[in-house]
C-alpha cells in the first residue's frame, strides 16, 4: 500500500526476514540500503529488518522510491542478493 506524504518520521515502512541456511560465519546476513533515500534500514531482532522513514516525505517532489535492499553472507567469498522494494507516496492535501 502507499506511504502517505505526511507519515512522521521513524514509522516502519516494511518489515522483512533474512536467511542463509549455512552454518557458522557463512551464515551470518548483513543487510543494507543505500543513503540516497529518506529511509533506513533497522535491525529489529535475529535477522529481520525493518524499513523506517528517516525524513519527511513530499509526493511533489518525489512521488515514488525504489529502494534496493542488499544482503550479503559473512563467506568468503561474499555471496549477496538484491531486492527491490517500490514505495509509492500517497498525496495528501496540503492546503
Amino acid at each position: 500500500s502507499p506511504v502517505p506524504e505526511d507519515t512522521p518520521m521513524g514509522t516502519v515502512i516494511a518489515i522483512f526476514s533474512v536467511q542463509d541456511r549455512d552454518s557458522g560465519a557463512n551464515g551470518e546476513v548483513q543487510c543494507s540500503i543505500s543513503d540516497s533515500h529518506p529511509f533506513r534500514l533497522e535491525k529489529s531482532f535475529d535477522n529481520y529488518y525493518r524499513v523506517v522513514t528517516a525524513e519527511l516525505l513530499d509526493r511533489e517532489q518525489v512521488s515514488e522510491y525504489n529502494v534496493t535492499v542488499r544482503a550479503a553472507d559473512g563467506g568468503s567469498p561474499a555471496l549477496q542478493s538484491v531486492a527491490v522494494l517500490a514505495l509509492r507516496v500517497l498525496d495528501v492535501n496540503d492546503n
